[in-house]
């Protein structure tokens, strides 16, 4: 008797969780919260949740969202350049692959295996402007601020379409919450203040 209510107990601490998350839940919580994973697969063979990555599990009338549950699995990337144009709402380019930044030393081949466009950046620049932003979900990830996307917009400007970063450039200037002196002074941090200079007398 006292087996099956524990079984209980974890089985609704399990469905609180699900609850609190939005139906996605990572392997890693669960362990963390003391419940067993054999729980995980009790509610993948009753059809409740279903397996969606490796560590990654979702309620079947919940909303993926890759976006998330990537970063969750891989913690130190950081969405930038034209993914953090689009959080920011200065794209309306929603990306078909996500473009990262880790710092140097990271490993990234796995993740451009998962598909995604990799920059590496030196670890004392890594996390200048780091903010968060929400997904089109409605979670919460780790990005960078416009003024740093900006810079690393400019900085890309070879592998990036350049159409893209003089819309962001024009929607930025828009904004009543852009930060002109945290833009130069990024510029100046990542080298591209005389280009960014070239794009703001063509554009303003």
């Amino acid at each position: 008797m006292k087996v099956k209510q524990m079984k209980m107990s974890y089985m609704e601490r399990l469905k609180k969780m699900l609850e609190n998350t939005d139906g996605l839940i990572f392997t890693k919580d669960i362990v963390a919260e003391g419940i067993p994973k054999s729980y995980l697969s009790v509610l993948v063979k009753k059809g409740e949740i279903e397996r969606v990555s490796q560590g990654v599990y979702e309620t079947i009338d919940a909303i993926s969202d890759k976006m998330y549950y990537l970063q969750k699995k891989k913690t130190l990337l950081v969405y930038s350049h034209d993914t953090a144009l689009f959080l920011h709402e200065l794209s309306d380019r929603d990306p078909l692959t996500y473009s990262v930044t880790v710092p140097n030393g990271y490993n990234t081949k796995h993740l451009k295996k998962l598909g995604l466009v990799v920059f590496s950046v030196k670890k004392e620049h890594y996390d200048v402007g780091l903010t968060t932003m929400n997904t089109p979900f409605g979670r919460k990830v780790v990005t960078y601020n416009m003024e740093r996307t900006i810079c690393d917009m400019i900085r890309s400007r070879s592998k990036m379409d350049v159409t893209i970063l003089t819309d962001a450039l024009k929607r930025y200037f828009r904004r009543k919450d852009k930060n002109i002196p945290r833009l130069m002074e990024y510029a100046d941090i990542f080298r591209v203040t005389k280009l960014l200079r070239n794009y703001l007398e063509v554009l303003l």
